[in-house]
């Protein structure tokens, strides 16, 4: 690998361990202040309303600038969202800020990898970034639970600047306070990432003229992107795969926090370690994946995103922690194994068809749609006094259906357009198309 893809997982690490450690505190914050259950469910598509709001413009302008100073900027807005959920705004409205920053962020942070590496590298180099994102995950999570239980809160809060009055009292706000200082560090890491040398892409002289006209000029140009990669016969199987992996496994993320609740009796900090074996299995998958897997071969994985689904299901049958611990790691690892070869080979394919930052940005606009739907889907269970067995069972039947779903369409494209898919296959397998 290049050197400079170091200092990316660098910068994605403290990034993403901020990330999910500040969604426990978030989720212990909202419970001190009595808030309700479905507010606490709300945190997951609250993150990503401006991902689906904002793809038209973080696209382009991801491509507009050097990935590293949009990184940069994308950070900045996370630390923003921190300070507003220290100083008095909602919870849910801080969190929604610091999920700006993320969307602005993700398209630099996978864009760049298609503009450093080549095609051949990709499946490994996106099994390295989500392997350490999981990585993140697993401490990032077990960070929060940390910061926000006694043995540690106790001592951050014992902390006492002369003179000054910081208004952090509780242990979420000393978390909340502490990351704010591994957001400053990942920050850190962007300014190290060297350019690339790929042209940028500027926006138009025309859309200087504020934010909101700047978003309507570049709809056009978004929902052609959005079209061409639906329309490609890989790039639909791709972009479905993991709009529906990612819609599904980021609401597991809280619903794993309520069932642990719901079945084991486990407290938020306790709980946080459930999600973090979870994506402890994801990691091996991704890594196992980026080892044995190429990209003209990454659509054999689709049936594993069936026996995830139905892998889902059977959390509900689940009481006893020594059982759980196996199987949410089988359920992390098909996950992994999954998405790491889907990824790779949409991020090829919308590389191919229109750049780096549009298409990542596209599938970001997917991806969180589904995150949104199914997140909104489930807080309004919860709101309506559904419990977490019922709302696992649902999610489970909906990755399964949707998946065998893909899968049939995949086999329809192979026997109508075999010359357009081996085609696109043969572009896959060789370096000098990318």
């Amino acid at each position: 690998m290049k050197r400079g893809f170091y200092t990316i997982m660098s910068a994605q690490f403290f990034s993403s361990l901020a990330d999910n450690a500040l969604f426990v505190a978030a989720v212990e914050l909202l419970r001190a202040h009595g808030a309700p259950e479905w507010q606490r469910a709300a945190l997951v598509p609250i993150f990503t309303v401006f991902y689906v709001l904002l793809a038209p413009l973080v696209g382009a302008f991801a491509d507009a600038l050097p990935k590293g100073q949009v990184m940069f900027v994308a950070n900045a807005i996370k630390v923003v969202g921190c300070v507003m959920m220290l100083f008095g705004s909602h919870p849910l409205v801080a969190y929604a800020i610091v999920g700006l920053g993320a969307a602005a962020y993700s398209p630099a942070k996978y864009g760049i990898l298609t503009e450093l590496l080549p095609a051949s590298q990709l499946v490994k180099a996106n099994g390295w970034i989500e392997g350490l994102t999981i990585a993140s995950i697993i401490l990032g999570i077990v960070l929060g639970g940390q910061l926000v239980g006694h043995a540690l809160s106790s001592h951050l809060l014992a902390f006492d600047f002369p003179l000054i009055d910081t208004g952090v009292d509780t242990p979420p706000e000393a978390a909340i306070a502490t990351l704010i200082f591994i957001y400053v560090l990942a920050a850190w890491f962007n300014t190290r990432i060297p350019h690339t040398g790929v042209e940028m892409r500027p926006l138009r002289a025309n859309l200087r003229h504020g934010l909101a006209r700047n978003v309507f000029a570049l709809l056009p140009d978004f929902w052609h992107c959005n079209a061409r990669l639906w329309r490609d016969k890989l790039g639909q199987i791709t972009l479905a795969t993991t709009t529906l992996f990612w819609g599904a496994s980021s609401n597991l993320k809280y619903i794993v926090l309520a069932w642990a609740s719901l079945a084991l009796g486990y407290n938020t900090a306790q709980a946080s370690s459930l999600t973090g074996v979870v994506a402890i299995g994801t990691a091996v998958g991704a890594i196992v994946a980026s080892m044995r897997m190429r990209l003209d071969v990454a659509t054999r994985v689709i049936p594993l995103g069936i026996g995830m689904g139905l892998l889902v299901i059977g959390m509900n049958f689940i009481s006893n922690l020594w059982v759980a611990i196996p199987f949410l790691i089988l359920l992390g690892g098909l996950g992994g194994f999954l998405v790491v070869p889907m990824n790779a080979l949409l991020q090829h394919r919308g590389h191919n068809l229109m750049g780096a930052g549009r298409s990542i940005a596209v599938q970001n606009f997917n991806e969180n749609a589904s995150i949104l739907c199914l997140g909104v889907f489930y807080s309004v269970c919860t709101g309506l006094g559904f419990s977490a067995y019922w709302a696992i069972t649902a999610f489970g039947l909906i990755v399964a259906t949707f998946m065998w779903m893909i899968k049939r369409l995949h086999q329809r494209n192979l026997r109508k357009y075999p010359e357009e898919v081996e085609h696109l296959l043969a572009i896959a397998r060789s370096d000098k198309h990318h």
